[in-house]
């Protein structure tokens, strides 16, 4: 599970990233709704933790951008406001929870784990193919395909972004933790390992390479 941090308070954004981190799940910080943005586009979260005041504008104004990229993408506004009426307006806005500064790592913790519980699925259908990212699954015509690790969180990440052209920067950053360690000729392997394993059995084509720009999911074209 990936979550989002948009906070621009330095030490509790450093609290909560290392406290999810010791939790298990992985995340990124952003101080500002531009770094957010930027996140955003390349990545696929799970939950964002987003603060109300920020240095470049309300956090608020961004759950409607977020819900309709990733309306399964949990939202629990952070925010020192106690007042009834900004609970309100955040929760018309979309947030999914609104938690109020400051307060208890453990109960964030649990309304996380309840959010991610009861959340949406982020299941990938596309005619006969199904893509489950979190069982780490896909399925073709009632048949499961054998594709784990790298590989499959390529796929997955550009079958989320459908259409999109997707450059090896943005596939190295979306998916590796330390992406300046690995060289770009990781993807092309991911990406041989994907055609190898799914597109030749299965006479499809799911990944189109585009020269010199990157990689685009084009599923449901045949092979």
């Amino acid at each position: 599970m990936r979550i989002l941090i948009i906070e621009d308070e330095v030490t509790l954004s450093k609290t909560l990233a290392e406290g999810l981190k010791e939790c298990g799940y992985q995340n990124d910080v952003a101080e500002s709704l531009a770094d957010g943005r930027y996140y955003l586009d390349i990545r696929n979260y799970d939950l964002i933790l987003l603060d109300w005041m920020l240095p470049d504008g309300n956090g608020v104004d961004l759950i409607p951008e977020i819900k309709e990229k990733r309306p399964k993408t949990a939202v629990i506004v952070l925010s020192a406001r106690d007042d009834k009426e900004s609970e309100i307006e955040a929760l018309r806005a979309g947030a999914d929870d609104y938690i109020k500064k400051p307060f208890d790592f453990d109960i964030l913790l649990m309304r996380i784990e309840a959010k991610l519980r009861f959340g949406g699925s982020n299941i990938i259908e596309i005619e006969d193919l199904i893509i489950n990212p979190e069982e780490e699954k896909i399925i073709y015509k009632g048949e499961t395909i054998e594709l784990k690790g790298k590989p499959f969180e390529v796929l997955t990440h550009l079958a989320m972004h459908k259409d999109q052209i997707v450059s090896k920067e943005q596939l190295l950053d979306a998916i590796w933790e330390e992406p300046e360690l690995v060289t770009p000729n990781v993807i092309e392997v991911a990406i041989n390992q994907i055609r190898q394993k799914m597109d030749k059995p299965l006479g499809i084509v799911t990944i189109e390479t585009v020269r010199r720009r990157g990689y685009r999911f084009c599923f449901p074209q045949k092979a």
